[in-house]
């Protein structure tokens, strides 16, 4: 029994946008062609109706979405928040956590592996990214200071020993033990980012030497050029631009960065080297007014307007409300984006990113069947993952 999408314009490995039929069965995609794809008695036919069809967006930091926040501690959260993101194109996501109590976040892994199980009708889990709490208070953000230290090894020790979810960890590597910590995480097989830093350009070098390769939300919660002692410093910022294998990943929705941002970031790093985010707290896909960063329990008062979260003095943004079909969009209308490049920062660089592009982030042979079907303004008519569809508007 599979599943055939037929006349879709699909966006094949390359760039290339070929108007045809694909076939997926078991979860993975079995065949593409521009010819008709004869089915079974027991395949399921879905037009498409001349409509996209790209891989699954791939978000690698999201906090939450309709109303619900990954540090709510309980099952029921991660599932919304796994349905919600489905219905703006997410197939695959990295649940993020914030700074918060070690207790929280024990409790915040034992849920993860539940809600992994139960988890059918929304956006695949591929691990879990933890935000924090190794931060510089300066860069801190919305992240709640009381929580910010350095890193120490028995510490981290304890807490990378407890689960083996975790595949992404954010910190500034300019705190003392930060260096150790990132090669622990590298000899894991865990990505370490840099975020809510203020490193100067020489320590961001000194860090990528020893695996940091990606950088977390670029522009926000980090150094650029400063003055110490009269002398000019340059920043992660500038860091991020001059190691060129190095990756970024952008909020792209228009109000964390606005338009020349955008263009200035995909005209230095280009598509192979950025991963549009979320990086979206409960608020998305929610209406404007007061919400809450972080648990339900313990998380910092927010307001939602102007398409964003801000902290209640309006002195910083507190996460976005961005959906990935928003994320797109934005890349594709305001900065000027071309359709395929915006959709391979949405799919095929954030699976090279984590390292799950073996099986997900193309439309070939073989790969999962994470897929998603949407028109000319990226209104999302249909998500599949691994082969069923959680979503239909079509």
């Amino acid at each position: 029994m599979g599943t055939i999408i037929k006349n879709a314009r699909i966006i094949a490995p390359g760039g290339k946008i070929i108007l045809g039929n694909l076939k997926c069965e078991e979860g993975k995609i079995v065949s593409i062609s521009q010819e008709e794809l004869l089915p079974s008695e027991k395949d399921t036919i879905i037009d498409g109706k001349g409509s996209y069809l790209s891989p699954g967006f791939i978000d690698l930091h999201t906090h939450g979405a309709g109303g619900y926040d990954f540090m709510d501690g309980t099952v029921e959260a991660f599932l919304k928040i796994a349905e919600m993101h489905a219905k703006h194109g997410t197939t695959s996501l990295l649940p993020t956590t914030l700074t918060s109590t070690n207790e929280e976040l024990y409790s915040t892994f034992g849920i993860y592996k539940k809600a992994k199980v139960e988890n059918k009708n929304g956006s695949n889990f591929i691990g879990l990214h933890l935000e924090g709490p190794y931060f510089s208070f300066n860069q801190r953000g919305a992240q709640d200071p009381k929580y910010l230290r350095s890193p120490s090894p028995e510490e981290y020790t304890e807490i990378l020993g407890s689960t083996e979810d975790i595949v992404r960890w954010s910190l500034a590597p300019e705190l003392d033990g930060a260096l150790d910590f990132g090669r622990e995480l590298c000899r894991r097989n865990i990505l370490p980012s840099i975020a809510h830093t203020d490193a100067i350009y020489e320590e961001a070098i000194e860090a990528y030497k020893v695996g940091f390769r990606h950088i977390t939300h670029l522009y926000s919660g980090m150094s650029t050029i400063t003055r110490r002692n009269a002398f000019r410093y340059a920043g992660v910022v500038e860091a991020a631009y001059m190691i060129d294998d190095m990756t970024v990943e952008i909020i792209a929705d228009g109000v964390h960065l606005p338009k020349s941002l955008l263009q200035f970031v995909y005209k230095f790093k280009g598509p192979d080297k950025i991963a549009l985010i979320t990086d979206s707290m409960r608020g998305a896909g929610m209406p404007d007014g007061p919400s809450i960063l972080g648990s339900v329990k313990d998380g910092q008062p927010v307001i939602i307007e102007d398409g964003v979260a801000k902290l209640p003095d309006r002195s910083a943004f507190a996460g976005s409300v961005a959906t990935a079909d928003r994320l797109v969009r934005t890349m594709i209308q305001v900065a000027e984006v071309p359709l395929v490049d915006a959709i391979k920062m949405m799919t095929e660089t954030p699976a090279k990113i984590i390292g799950i592009d073996r099986d997900k982030g193309k439309i070939s042979i073989g790969m999962d069947a994470d897929l998603v079907l949407f028109d000319e303004n990226i209104n999302i008519k249909m998500t599949v993952v691994n082969g069923s569809v959680v979503y239909n508007d079509l």
